[in-house]
């Protein structure tokens, strides 16, 4: 019966060997860095797509969809959100998520003379547990698949504007 004593001997270098293997390329992987934000794209509150943020809540969210880009080289949603009252009073935000890390960042602020004005070393929040919850639904809406980016900003769009898929 030395065939038993063989095959967990042969089973348990197979294992290590493969474990030294997996901790060789992940120590070789680069860490993830931020690609350098554009400066922030035009936007038409004609052609929001409204995403619900919470019920009865007094301001209406949405995000004009040529806003969108998804950047290939860190995984980043960037966008404009604007957040609408009833009184026509608005906040606009240039905004990233980061969906592998469930966070979001704003670069800046448009206010109501027609100019962006930028963060000061943006930071990095996290979408849960923040007071306004309007990136973490946009995330769930579709701005996020899981813990990646979308495949295409057409996507993106298409489950903005069908949320009950």
């Amino acid at each position: 019966m030395i065939v038993k004593p063989l095959s967990a001997m042969f089973l348990g270098a197979w294992l290590c060997a493969a474990s030294a293997a997996w901790a060789q390329s992940a120590a070789e992987e680069p860490e993830w860095k931020e690609s350098e934000a554009p400066p922030p794209p035009a936007f038409d509150v004609g052609k929001l797509v409204t995403i619900e943020v919470l019920p009865n809540s007094a301001l209406v969210y949405g995000v004009d969809p040529a806003s969108i880009s998804i950047s290939n080289s860190d995984g980043l949603v960037r966008y404009v959100m604007v957040a609408s009252s009833a009184s026509g009073a608005r906040n606009v935000m240039y905004e990233a998520i980061h969906c592998a890390t469930g966070e979001f960042k704003t670069y800046g602020r448009y206010s109501p003379d027609g100019r962006w004005t930028l963060v000061d070393q943006p930071q990095w929040n996290p979408l849960y547990g923040m007071p306004s919850k309007y990136a973490l639904r946009f995330a769930q809406a579709g701005a996020c698949d899981g813990a990646a980016a979308p495949s295409s900003v057409q996507v993106l769009v298409s489950r903005l504007k069908s949320p009950y898929r």
